[in-house]
């Protein structure tokens, strides 16, 4: 059976798959520093399965070559990362350590330990990237595809594109075995409140306004988060080294339509500016961000099967029936603090 280590493994995204890959048959090892998701997944460090593991760890500690070492994992893939745009604007010291630095610690390590012969020769790294690393799109341009130049406009996507042209730069001087995806912007179950979806569903709920930046008018393409996580199970089963792959959930909506679609949801037939309040928008806000994900239809046979419409009811749904999930992180003071910083 094989090995998966998932680093970051408390996030959003990892929560989601490492379910998918317990159900698959792996064996998974899940590794976290526990600062900000020790308010989130903290569920899955008390999985109830002999196919489980989950170890406090950062991937920037040196020591991470033992933890490989001693599980001689057939995959590592690196969720792990500082992620949030507003947080790399005000400071943007842990998204170089985490994103730029741990990344590379990973990889190093990982190749040393396949110059030894400790990591079987099938070993593949997979880092998970994001469609941010590509910049802003005009309304009129063409989707991001896997060849489109990466042009980062804040700290967050350009320490991701650091990362990733570390990868590339291991694969093609070393041959490293890497695999990249990138990917639009997910949403469903356990995603951390302070993003966009999960804010407007807490804040509807709470009756108070959602905010807004600027004229809300920025687009974006979402996924739902299990299209997502199956196209890194396609990846890490049939991808091919070296290569990036890009998944899009074809569903561009402004920030509006977004937010005025679960307005519907919670307050049907409610007028949608009664519930927002717009705030000075982000520094260097990026305008549009659109996803070509024709090369992972073609190569690896996946497609997104949700669509946002029925996907978002369910989302929602899910917000609606764990508020007690929701409650435990907008009660902590790291919570509230973002809001008052920020909104």
């Amino acid at each position: 059976m094989d090995k998966i280590l998932i680093t970051g493994g408390n996030g959003f995204i990892a929560t989601n798959f490492i379910t998918l890959m317990l159900k698959s048959g792996y064996n998974v090892v899940s590794i976290d520093n526990l600062t900000l998701s020790t308010y989130l997944n903290f569920k899955h460090s008390t999985i109830d399965s002999k196919n489980f593991k989950f170890i406090k760890f950062d991937i920037i500690d040196n020591k991470i070559g033992d933890l490989i070492r001693e599980y001689k994992f057939d995959y590592v893939i690196n969720f792990a990362a500082e992620s949030h745009v507003d947080k790399s604007i005000r400071s943007s010291n842990m998204f170089v350590d985490t994103n730029i630095r741990g990344t590379n610690n990973l990889i190093s390590n990982c190749m040393n330990l396949l110059e030894e012969g400790v990591l079987p020769e099938s070993f593949r790294f997979i880092q998970i990237s994001t469609d941010e690393v590509y910049g802003s799109l005009k309304n009129n341009e063409p989707s991001f595809s896997e060849l489109t130049n990466l042009n980062p406009t804040n700290p967050y996507s350009a320490s991701k594109a650091s990362a990733d042209l570390m990868c590339l730069s291991y694969f093609k001087t070393h041959n490293f075995p890497v695999l990249i995806t990138r990917c639009s912007n997910n949403y469903g179950p356990y995603q951390y409140p302070e993003k966009l979806i999960p804010l407007t569903i807490n804040q509807l709920i709470a009756h108070k306004k959602v905010p807004v930046y600027g004229n809300g008018k920025q687009i974006r393409d979402w996924i739902f988060v299990e299209d997502h996580c199956n196209g890194i199970k396609k990846v890490l089963e049939h991808g091919c080294v070296g290569e990036i792959y890009n998944f899009g959930g074809n569903s561009e909506l402004s920030n509006l339509d977004v937010i005025g679609t679960i307005c519907q949801l919670i307050n049907p037939g409610e007028n949608l500016s009664a519930h927002i309040e717009h705030i000075q928008d982000r520094p260097g806000h990026d305008t549009r961000y659109s996803i070509d994900s024709s090369k992972s239809i073609n190569e690896l046979e996946w497609k997104p099967t949700h669509n946002f419409e029925s996907a978002i009811k369910d989302t929602v749904s899910w917000y609606v029936a764990n508020k007690k999930w929701s409650s435990r992180i907008i009660k902590s003071d790291h919570y509230t603090q973002w809001m008052e910083n920020h909104y």
